[in-house]
């Protein structure tokens, strides 16, 4: 970044200064070298609201500066205290949807912490790389405990587990706690974590309309139990508006509305209609369009639009419906789109390779493209993101806000694009621009796919699928998680499964037969695609998955021809219930071991004490069966 001008420098302080109360001057400098030479229009409206005891309701744009927005307040209130926070006592809390960004946020407060001497110190920032922190245990603490400072806990499910975030709760008394609905519960549900009215200051909950969706109420009403309802509360968006009649719910007094839109000049005016200036709910600088093309198109028209941009985007985020179509896409993609390094992100990943995938998408210096679902769709300040594409347009406006969001944030151009099926699908547009999030058509640049690159495509995907049966599986499950995500669509006069053109969405994904799903039960065409294979010979490129098929195949096979010969059901259906009748067996055996291992373990670490109050409980237990059982005995009907 280019270092500021004198008078850039002095513009940036006149803004900053004029915030009302002032800023502490560490924090002045802090925003300086961190490269935010201006105020952004929502920190201009929400920083004094906030400071000066106003809860806050904040609906702004992506990319508008929220984060700073809702950290610089509740860091200038914990060091503006009479006195530090008492040990284990919680002085303030910033609640997150999602663990990235929870992470985000935690990233950004160590590297605004790190200007502020005391905080830096007592956590030990490394100031060659501001969000590694050192071990506690590893050097003495060297700040007076009679020393105001901020002391973050970032709270995150997956790796940590929730004895171990307490274990760390006690050990460093954190007085602010970033997380996660779920992992703050657990933490606050210990009578070890006090969050007093004399000592809590400030709650903050990002991204409040996705945290306040049925799948994180309840944790929510339970965290906000356990706090004082004499405290500051802000709840930061890019789309609050939808979620105002259930504010109530989450303990605001009062709250002040902040709402700071782009104002844009409507451009779907008929001819010799004047221009209308219309209220953007995303930055003047990302462009949303639609694109509608067939089914098998849509590949080539994303292979097309990432080589025909200009300049070309270092960074493509790709928005599919289902966790397991992300899991196909990923092995497939590659083959089509040569040149684009592939990182795929969804929610059933392991934490490890979730935080893993995301750090390599966010470093990467070459072309990428990010295969996720709607868990990369909130809040998530992702540098260089130039395009964003959907592939299956979200249920909700509110999500295909967020999705488009990535792109064209703190004035960086951006591209959005959704993909539309010919027909029905068109309606989608209409149905957003009611909902105040008009899109257009994408013009420029003109993508055009003929049924040659179609084809080629599509036979380009097959030619991965047959090198590898377990590839085949994945895009079964993935075709099925897709068309039931379809059918569920919030939209579903737009959307309906009734519409599909099965044939050409086989082709379109790749698939080597369409699978056996309900929705294909009153369909009369051919689910073999017109593809001839193999299946005996079809096998996995695991050595020991192909092993383990081989000898099923052999053992099956045999028993499937001599039904067969007796006159028995038709082909495979016998079989069917037989090998998941076996595999349940196997299943129940190797739970039985396991259990049986995870038995052995417990009781080799008991002492002789242990194991016979063990024994005597157990017999206590069986004792209690047997009486249960006799007196349930079934002794005939009463006279």
């Amino acid at each position: 970044m280019a270092p500021e001008s004198r008078s850039e420098a002095l513009q940036r302080k006149r803004q900053w200064d004029a915030l009302t109360p002032p800023l502490s001057e560490w924090i002045l400098n802090a925003i300086s070298f961190m490269g935010f030479t201006k105020t952004t229009p929502v920190q201009e409206a929400a920083i004094p609201l906030f400071m000066g005891n106003k809860d806050v309701v904040v609906e702004a744009v992506t990319g508008s500066g929220k984060t700073l927005a809702f950290l610089i307040p509740v860091v200038e209130r914990l060091l503006r205290l009479e006195a530090p926070i008492k040990k284990h006592h919680v002085g303030a809390i910033i609640i997150s949807p999602t663990r990235e960004l929870a992470a985000q946020i935690h990233t950004v407060l160590l590297s605004l912490l790190k200007f502020h001497a005391p905080s830096a110190a007592f956590l030990r920032i490394d100031d060659e790389n501001d969000t590694d922190m050192v071990d506690v245990d590893s050097s003495p603490h060297t700040v007076s405990p009679s020393t105001l400072k901020v002391i973050p806990q970032l709270l995150l499910g997956g790796a940590v587990t929730p004895a171990q975030d307490l274990s760390a709760f006690l050990k460093d008394s954190p007085n602010l706690l970033i997380g996660t609905p779920g992992r703050l519960l657990d933490l606050l549900s210990s009578p070890h974590v006090h969050c007093p009215q004399s000592s809590f200051e400030i709650l903050v909950l990002d991204e409040a309309d996705r945290l306040l969706d049925l799948g994180f109420k309840d944790d929510l009403q339970k965290i906000l139990s356990r706090l004082p309802k004499q405290r500051r509360t802000g709840l930061f968006s890019a789309s609050v508006s939808e979620a105002v009649d259930q504010l109530v719910r989450v303990g605001l007094r009062n709250p002040v509305r902040v709402a700071v839109k782009v104002k844009a000049r409507s451009t779907s005016r008929k001819l010799g209609e004047e221009s209308k200036i219309e209220d953007k709910r995303t930055p003047a600088s990302l462009q949303m369009s639609f694109l509608v093309a067939a089914p098998t198109h849509k590949i080539p028209a994303i292979r097309t639009l990432l080589s025909t941009l200009n300049p070309r985007p270092q960074k493509t985020i790709l928005y599919l419906a289902t966790c397991y179509s992300v899991d196909y896409f990923q092995q497939v993609l590659p083959a089509v789109l040569k040149g684009q390094t592939i990182v795929p992100l969804h929610g059933k990943h392991p934490d490890k390779v979730r935080r893993k995938n995301f750090t390599k998408f966010v470093d990467s210096v070459t072309s990428s493209i990010m295969l996720t679902t709607d868990v990369a769709a909130r809040g998530l300040d992702i540098p260089s993101v130039d395009l964003v594409l959907q592939l299956d347009p979200p249920s909700d406006p509110k999500t295909f806000i967020h999705r488009c969001g990535r792109a064209g944030r703190a004035g960086r151009k951006g591209l959005a694009v959704t993909f539309l099926t010919p027909g029905r699908e068109e309606d989608y547009v209409e149905f957003l621009r009611v909902r105040q999030t008009p899109i257009s058509p994408l013009s420029s640049p003109a993508i055009f796919i003929d049924e040659a690159d179609s084809q080629r495509v599509t036979k380009v995907i097959r030619d991965v699928v047959k090198t590898d049966r377990a590839i085949h599986e994945k895009a079964q499950r993935g075709f099925v998680s897709w068309v039931r995500a379809y059918s569920k669509h919030a939209a579903s006069s737009i959307f309906r499964v009734s519409d599909l053109q099965w044939v050409e969405l086989g082709n379109a994904w790749g698939l080597l037969k369409l699978p056996s799903m309900p929705e294909l039960k009153k369909w009369d065409g051919n689910c073999s695609l017109g593809i001839e294979m193999d299946w005996e010979g079809y096998g996995y490129k695991d050595k020991q998955r192909e092993k383990f098929r081989l000898a099923e195949l052999n053992g099956v096979g045999k028993e499937r021809d001599k039904g067969q010969e007796k006159g028995g059901k038709g082909k495979g259906k016998g079989d069917a219930w037989s090998q998941k009748k076996e595999q349940r067996a196997t299943a129940e055996t190797r739970r039985e071991k396991k259990k049986a291992r995870r038995e052995a373990v417990r009781t080799a670490k008991m002492t002789e004490k242990e194991l016979k109050e063990c024994e005597e409980l157990e017999g206590m237990i069986e004792q209690v069966r047997q009486k249960v059982l006799e007196e349930e005995e079934f002794e005939g009907f009463s006279d």
